[in-house]
């Protein structure tokens, strides 16, 4: 994320994104065209259920949940505000040659990006949850592939990438903090409230004049 950030900061939006993208072996585009689902919103509320029903690890799943609604709300509302266009609409006809056929191109609401930020949301939750390291890498590793494959599909910049990561990451750890405190944050606002109440009506003890 580093390395990316330096790049996008000395190469710029347009540069960076041809840098990144200009290498289209067929392989690749097969791979990218089919993985880049792995951020899709049916893919997380897939294994949102398998969790639930299959693994029966209910407070996993919910935690995902968290995560996937609170990222999904909060791209669509910076989409929405910040409404930049894409690839496909930024690049004049011939500034970039590696559109790839069969892909549809959306053409606006590119910052940030929405299965980045879904693919880290759910990864941020499974790496906070899990305890072997081998599997935090591989799972960071694959969040990172859905990153790049939207900006190989041309359908985002390394911009909206790098946040649409940041943005996914907080939401995970949002969610995981949320869950492991369901039960305590309204017993605490309840505790607030009443010491609120107390507060405004004070005992007539402490009115008496001195």
């Amino acid at each position: 994320m580093f390395c990316c950030t330096i790049l996008l900061l000395v190469s710029g939006k347009a540069a960076s994104f041809i840098a990144l993208n200009s290498y289209h072996p067929f392989a690749l585009n097969v791979f990218f065209i089919n993985y880049t689902f792995v951020g899709d919103g049916i893919f997380a509320v897939g294994l949102i259920a398998v969790m639930f029903f299959y693994f029966k690890k209910k407070q996993e799943a919910s935690t995902l949940l968290f995560s996937f609604l609170i990222s999904g709300v909060a791209v669509q509302i910076i989409k929405n505000l910040v409404d930049t266009p894409r690839p496909h609409l930024f690049f004049e006809h011939g500034q970039y040659l590696y559109f790839i056929d069969g892909v549809t191109l959306a053409n606006h609401h590119s910052f940030p990006s929405g299965h980045t930020t879904t693919a880290f949301a759910i990864a941020t939750v499974l790496v906070m949850l899990s305890k072997k390291r081998n599997w935090q890498f591989t799972i960071l590793l694959a969040a990172t592939l859905v990153g790049y494959s939207r900006i190989y599909l041309a359908q985002h910049f390394l911009l909206d990438v790098i946040i649409g990561a940041a943005l996914g990451t907080g939401c995970g750890v949002f969610a995981v903090y949320l869950n492991a405190n369901a039960k305590s944050i309204p017993l605490s606002w309840f505790k607030l409230k009443r010491i609120k109440t107390s507060d405004s009506f004070p005992s007539p003890s402490s009115v008496q004049p001195v």
